[in-house]
């Protein structure tokens, strides 16, 4: 699933900025800036870079056991489904004297999910099954915040903007208990509660 919506984002943005650059869209990819080993990556250059920086629980929704029936006359319990919040990063990465285009690139991404910041089935047929839609909020960052994201990233920094996207839902599915039902109770009156009638 996260997968699925960080290519679903890199997707929207190819289609929205087609128009930018001659001859074909712009290559807005899902790749890290650097490689295993440290160093820029080739497949990064001169692209408009989709990236995941972290995961985040959503804090907002319960982590209650789920019960429902199951075979037997029993109830199941399912583990709840774990929603996640994902945060992303669109970077431009032209230097030079393409520095220029990597600016515009990024005016360009700023537009394309302001004015359409949900994803959902209506408006991306092709978004995937698993996912209901997509949210996407941009998040301020001070400089202090942005210097330190970028020394962990382990790279310099690039003209980018950061998003958080709600939301992921990974669910296994997977049954981890099972116990009987409950049977309809029988109604009666216990005869040792009854009193004895007096003796005539």
């Amino acid at each position: 699933m996260i997968a699925a919506a960080i290519n679903q984002i890199a997707k929207e943005l190819n289609q929205s900025l087609g128009d930018l650059q001659n001859p074909g869209p712009p290559s807005a990819v899902v790749c890290s800036p650097l490689g295993p080993d440290g160093a820029p990556s080739p497949e990064a250059a001169e692209k408009l870079l989709v990236f995941l920086v972290n995961i985040e629980r959503d804090p907002g929704i319960s982590r209650a056991a789920r019960w429902s029936g199951a075979a037997g006359g029993r109830i199941g319990s399912t583990p709840p489904p774990v929603n996640l919040n994902l945060l992303v990063m669109v970077a431009a990465n032209y230097g030079g004297t393409k520095y220029g285009a990597a600016l515009e690139l990024l005016s360009r991404t700023l537009k394309v999910f302001q004015s359409r910041p949900v994803i959902d089935h209506h408006n991306a047929p092709d978004l995937d099954g698993g996912i209901e839609r997509l949210v996407l909020e941009l998040e301020d960052l001070s400089v202090t915040d942005l210097s330190n994201l970028w020394g962990v990233l382990g790279g310099h920094y690039m003209p980018s903007v950061l998003y958080r996207v709600r939301m992921i839902t990974i669910d296994s599915h997977k049954l981890t208990a099972q116990v009987p039902t409950v049977s309809d109770p029988e109604l009666g009156v216990n005869p040792r509660l009854v009193p004895e009638s007096p003796a005539a």
